[in-house]
């Protein structure tokens, strides 16, 4: 009986050794490579994840830097803006009615031009001699000069301006 039990715990040592043998060779070649292919996945996943929050935040920077360039632009371009029209205020106080009076001079040929604009379309024009005697081209040329005239009344009227009292004193300068 005592060689029998003797066997028995032999049988159970070497069935525990060959238990222990299988484990190992379980555990090299199938959880040790289970267990790295696992942990090559995880690291793709998050590489990928990296790659793409890396992608999303270098976008974001360059809206954010494209937004701030065409900030800066539009504030120089105010800002520009903004000092033009202060200088034209500045000459316009500093000038008042002459700055005025030059710029309706500038728009006098453009305002004689319409005045005269309705003549073109006549083809034939009459004319008919007034109680002081002038005929002819004379005549109409008169008409066109009396409306020219006055421009400067109807230009006080509309702004205020006394264009021969301004021009006086422009010259004076």
């Amino acid at each position: 009986m005592q060689i029998k039990v003797v066997e028995r715990q032999k049988q159970i040592a070497i069935q525990e050794q060959e238990i222990t043998r299988k484990q190992r060779e379980l555990d090299a070649q199938v959880i040790k490579p289970a267990e790295a292919e696992a942990y090559k996945i995880e690291m793709l996943a998050e590489a990928e994840r990296n790659k793409r929050v890396i992608e999303a935040e270098a976008r974001a920077e360059a809206i954010r830097l494209k937004a701030e360039a065409q900030a800066f632009a539009i504030e120089a371009k105010a800002k520009a803006e903004a000092e033009q029209m202060a200088k034209k205020a500045d000459a316009w106080n500093e000038y008042k009615d002459a700055a005025m009076v030059d710029m309706i001079l500038q728009q006098l040929p453009k305002i004689a031009a319409e005045v005269a604009a309705p003549l073109q379309n006549v083809n034939k024009i009459t004319l008919v001699a007034g109680p002081n005697g002038e005929v002819g081209a004379a005549k109409l040329t008169g008409e066109v000069l009396e409306i020219v005239r006055r421009l400067p009344k109807v230009i006080e009227e509309i702004t205020g301006v006394d264009m021969s009292k301004a021009m006086k004193i422009s010259t004076r300068a």
